[in-house]
């Protein structure tokens, strides 16, 4: 099943291949969802990732919280759990 993190700020021209060459060093991806407008398909600057294990998310955002791309602060965390 893995685990969700919510990734935010990343730079809106970036898609899911430069997204996954930015988190794949520091684990393993199951699933990832970039958000997108759903009439101009342009990215929101937001997207949901499926780390394999904890370890691999708690990698994912020791390493990459808070840092710099493109003049953008990444946001790193844990996705909420919503209850159905």
């Amino acid at each position: 099943m893995g685990i969700k993190l919510f990734i935010g700020g990343y730079p809106l021209e970036m898609d899911e291949m430069g997204l996954a060459q930015l988190i794949a060093p520091h684990g393993d991806i199951v699933e990832m969802k970039l958000v997108r407008d759903k009439k101009t398909r342009k990215a929101k600057g937001y997207a949901f990732v499926v780390m394999a294990s904890e370890n691999d998310a708690i990698a994912v955002i020791s390493a990459l919280d808070g840092t710099k791309t493109s003049n953008r602060r990444l946001i790193v965390s844990l996705a909420p759990v919503l209850d159905k």
